[in-house]
């Protein structure tokens, strides 16, 4: 059952606020998903690097 009296542009307007909220906060949770991706990804290592570990290692 609808409502017998909608007025589409009163809805639009009404509706204009949460929907640019919830557009605002997709767009803060892609930037923090993208920088999790950034901060977790680590390229592998090439067969001509020496690790880390064993470079500080002199003796």
């Amino acid at each position: 059952m609808s409502a017998p009296d909608t007025n589409v542009n009163k809805q639009t307007r009404r509706h204009r606020g949460p929907i640019i909220g919830i557009a605002l906060v997709l767009a803060f949770a892609a930037v923090l998903f993208l920088g999790l991706l950034g901060y977790v990804w680590e390229p592998a290592e090439t067969a001509g690097e020496v690790p880390a570990a064993a470079a500080t290692v002199s003796e």
